[in-house]
């Protein structure tokens, strides 16, 4: 490794190019006001800090660090239905533009901590200047209820070094279990969210319309 700079390029050019075709799936699953199981993408390069942290706490020598650490880039495909994300798997599963090495499903099988959301681990072709180069890139995908309770406990992680006091390890599993309750209890209405959203979408859409109708018959 000469730099991390130059270590971490090709990282941030995965993440860029990931994110890129995510929204533009996500604007193809949204195509003539349907529901999309997208709401939105994110997408990071691991810090040197964190990377350095994470090499001492699971033992990763420098010249393991590429195979052995599968995080360094991650993009994560936040949902608004858990039924959503199994949609994005399913999807996700028959392109070619990426090899899938391992699923994780953390929504099915829940951490002991509460957390839920489901990984997957892929092998992602970046080409630069002196062929395409293979890297390990992880994908998350969840809900935003998930999402919400992941960036709490992510906050708190840092709080207490990953060893959290039992009253607050218990909360944190009780709140756990409330997300996951919304979740569920949204996807029971699920048909009539959509069908909410459509009426919605279509009434902006009217109204978008009338004013700028009105609009152009001014400047007549």
């Amino acid at each position: 490794m000469n730099s991390w700079d130059e270590f971490l390029a090709p990282y941030g050019q995965a993440v860029s190019e990931l994110k890129l075709k995510l929204n533009s799936l996500k604007q193809q699953l949204s195509y003539g006001n349907h529901h999309g199981p997208i709401e939105f993408v994110t997408g990071r390069v691991k810090s040197k800090e964190s990377i350095l942290e994470k090499m001492n706490r699971r033992h990763i020598a420098k010249e393991n660090l590429a195979t052995d650490m599968e995080d360094i880039a991650a993009v994560r495909i936040m949902c608004e239905f858990v039924d959503d994300i199994y949609e994005i798997v399913g999807i996700l599963r028959k392109r070619h533009d990426m090899q899938i090495i391992e699923e994780r499903d953390y929504i099915s099988h829940k951490k002991p901590s509460g957390y839920r959301s489901y990984h997957m681990i892929i092998k992602y072709p970046v080409e630069l200047v002196s062929g395409t180069k293979y890297l390990k890139a992880e994908i998350q995908i969840r809900t935003l209820a998930m999402n919400f309770w992941a960036t709490i406990e992510h906050s708190l992680n840092y709080k207490y070094k990953g060893h959290f006091p039992p009253e607050i390890e218990e909360r944190l599993r009780k709140t756990a279990e409330a997300a996951f309750l919304l979740d569920t209890e949204m996807s029971s209405i699920h048909d009539d969210i959509l069908e909410a959203e459509k009426l919605f979408a279509q009434r902006n859409h009217e109204q978008t319309q009338s004013e700028r109708n009105a609009e152009n018959k001014n400047e007549n």
